[in-house]
């Protein structure tokens, strides 16, 4: 298995701030947001779900349409709630099952069930109508590189990108099937700008098609950046498989809603030094520091930038004492409960994540 690396996020621009979510245009709320957001002065609509279940799966894809095309409405709100992090808000509301979907009117916290069909146009038709409004369905921007005879080298032969290619045809049913979730990969890593997810119509481009290899649909070929020759993709097809196997091959960290894992911008050599650090006697921890600094000094590309925020959390414990780390991480937590961009959100997680280590004594 590859080191895992994710991107640097030194040098990312601050965004605007919008709300971190499975698609940016639906509210993630938690215990802390709830209730400042539903019953107020716009209707919502909420979907109480759990990360593990199939049949949220299959809904995000038009859940995310809905949220995408209500994004202007000033009257509504398109709102998820993870059940498996946040227990108390569906208890709260007697959520027994996944995904189960409330109808909360303007003002009131006491909501009725939506028990409609799931498609993005009969939710939008359900809300509409509670609200008094018009408002149309439109399809969000695909995050999927559609690649011909004329893009196809300069994108999947590219040696600084790691390349996922499903080769399809239009009239295949399971290329049908595979669409929503190919989608919500591509969702997943729009922000690592070394990974493309990409597709193309082998049934109109049969010479690319017949030089890879290609006699069934859909058919799956990875393109690392040290075998640009393709490798066939012979994983599983729900968008937990496609995680996993990426974030192995390409180094990354992200789960199946774009988010960082638990891993991202962890170095292994600057963990062993936090293990040595802890470990020593306060007036012994500046030698420790002198090591995290050397080891700094040696790393390259995002390693190295997130050794600078190692560097930093060992100073600022040795000033501030050991408690500045855990303070840092309930710092970030705070935030991260809020309204941020996802680039924001990126560099923070990675921040606590670092944080979290010299936290764990």
């Amino acid at each position: 298995m590859n080191k895992i690396w994710i991107l640097a996020f030194a040098g990312l621009a601050f965004a605007a701030l919008i709300v971190q979510v499975r698609s940016d245009d639906v509210v993630a709320l938690t215990p802390d947001t709830f209730d400042n957001e539903v019953g107020k002065d716009k209707g919502a609509l909420v979907e109480f779900y759990a990360p593990w279940c199939g049949h949220c799966k299959k809904l995000a894809p038009e859940y995310e349409k809905l949220g995408a095309s209500f994004k202007k409405a000033k009257s509504v709100l398109i709102a998820k709630v993870d059940c498996d992090e946040h227990k108390s808000i569906c208890s709260k509301y007697g959520v027994s099952g996944f995904p189960t979907i409330k109808w909360f009117p303007k003002g009131s916290l006491e909501p009725k069930d939506y028990k409609g069909g799931r498609t993005a146009e009969e939710l939008a038709e359900f809300v509409n109508t509670e609200e008094g409004i018009h408002v149309k369905v439109t399809a969000p921007q695909s995050e999927v590189v559609v690649l011909s005879p004329e893009n196809f080298d300069s994108v999947v032969l590219d040696e600084s990108k790691d390349v996922l290619v499903e080769f399809y045809a239009p009239w295949c049913g399971h290329c049908k099937n595979l669409a929503p979730v190919y989608e919500n990969v591509a969702t997943a890593y729009k922000f690592e700008k070394d990974v493309v997810i990409a597709n193309v119509d082998a049934d109109k481009h049969k010479d690319l098609a017949e030089k890879y290899g290609v006699g069934g649909f859909p058919t799956l070929k990875f393109f690392p950046k040290t075998n640009k020759a393709g490798e066939d993709y012979d994983g599983g097809r729900d968008l937990d498989d496609f995680v996993a196997f990426i974030n192995e091959r390409a180094g990354t960290n992200r789960d199946g809603q774009g988010r960082l894992t638990s891993l991202a911008g962890k170095v292994p050599s600057m963990e062993d030094l936090v293990k040595e650090f802890l470990a020593a006697a306060e007036d012994e921890r500046k030698a420790v520091l002198a090591k995290f600094e050397e080891e700094s000094a040696k790393l390259v590309g995002a390693p190295a930038s997130f050794a600078k925020v190692y560097v930093k959390a060992a100073k600022k414990t040795i000033e501030k004492g050991v408690n500045y780390a855990k303070n840092e991480v309930d710092r970030l937590d705070r935030i991260l409960e809020k309204s941020v961009s996802p680039t924001k959100a990126d560099e923070f997680i990675v921040k606590k994540n670092i944080l979290s280590s010299f936290a764990s004594q």
